[in-house]
């Protein structure tokens, strides 16, 4: 979709923060049936940052991550109008942004959750130039901060070798139309795949002489591990997503060959390889930090990207094709010229 814009929008700086516990996959073989060199050859992952420190939660990552792209940024917290945290493992399923934005003390700022998983982070992108071009807001903090050790099994091979913690944030700042660097975007969902990839609610068994079932008829459950079928996933990834990036390239008149960047949700290397070659995009052009960090959810875009921009990757105008995609089953691609 190309915008109609008020104002530019523009990302004016990053940041991010992993867990200090590292798990290499030698680590992981000791609990699963597995080694280095097969999830090597499987997800491209070697490690993956944990978090478990009782005293530190998905708000700490967030925050962490929030002050380096306000100090990056040289901007004080007070600055900030909007906060978008992108999360599927809130600290309170009410919603943890307005954590962060009291833990940051951006205090003048609105503060709300998004959930799209995987595709979180994109889709909060989107959100945030939508608010920032139509000129409601100038300075917006966009947060993609997941915790899925929490929610992993981790005597389950087919998943726990995948997920790790992390966080990153990027600031959003309004700009003259002329330096607009949120080119356009390209949104899909498909809801009779959600149980593709999810973490169900289970309701319990009723106990006998349970008051509140028999005499309210009330039932009650609660939330299972995160459960994904990969070959379905796999699938849905390789075919859908090339799709999407071309039909945003092509509503902006760019070809394939004239981006310079490849960013995607680093959630298998084998993925990130199968839409390079389907686009016909050289290797060399997709960022990825997976082998250190595995499948961040919506941390994993955010996090990539700031360390890109800390290796001195990314120029001045260069265009960088970002996509997300995952549970929902959600996908979607935002595309992004360089304007710092």
């Amino acid at each position: 979709m190309v915008l109609s814009i008020l104002q530019g929008a523009k990302i004016l700086a990053t940041g991010s923060a992993v867990p200090d516990l590292c798990i290499k996959n030698e680590e992981l073989s000791q609990i699963v049936n597995t080694s280095n060199e097969w999830i090597v050859n499987r997800t491209g992952i070697q490690e993956r940052r944990i978090l478990n420190n009782k005293e530190e939660s998905i708000i700490t990552l967030a925050s962490i991550a929030s002050i380096k792209a306000l100090k990056n940024a040289s901007m004080s917290p007070s600055d900030i109008d909007l906060i978008i945290l992108a999360t599927s493992s809130p600290n309170d399923l009410f919603g943890s942004a307005a954590q962060v934005q009291a833990k940051i003390g951006a205090n003048k700022a609105v503060a709300f959750d998004l959930t799209a998983a995987c595709s979180g982070f994109v889709l909060s992108i989107i959100t945030a130039a939508q608010f920032i071009q139509n000129g409601s807001y100038h300075n917006i903090l966009v947060v993609g901060a997941d915790v899925l050790s929490k929610w992993t099994d981790w005597s389950d091979r087919s998943t726990c070798i995948l997920f790790g913690d992390g966080a990153g944030a990027v600031i959003i700042q309004s700009c003259p139309k002329e330096d607009n660097g949120i080119l356009g975007f390209q949104l899909n969902t498909n809801g009779k795949e959600a149980h593709q990839l999810s973490i169900p609610y289970k309701y319990k068994k009723d106990d006998i002489n349970n008051k509140k079932h028999d005499i309210l008829n009330i039932h009650q459950g609660q939330f299972k591990y995160l459960h994904m079928n990969g070959k379905e996933v796999y699938k849905f990834a390789v075919s859908q997503v090339p799709i999407s990036i071309l039909k945003c390239l092509k509503s902006l008149n760019i070809l394939p060959e004239n981006i310079q960047w490849l960013l995607l949700h680093q959630a298998n290397e084998r993925i990130l390889h199968a839409v390079a070659n389907r686009l016909s995009i050289n290797f060399s052009k997709i960022i990825s930090n997976l082998n250190k960090y595995g499948n961040t959810s919506a941390a994993s875009i955010p996090l990539a990207l700031d360390e890109a921009l800390k290796d001195k990757k990314i120029k001045k105008d260069d265009i960088i094709v970002v996509s997300g995609f995952g549970a929902g089953l959600t996908w979607g691609t935002v595309v992004i010229q360089w304007k710092c």
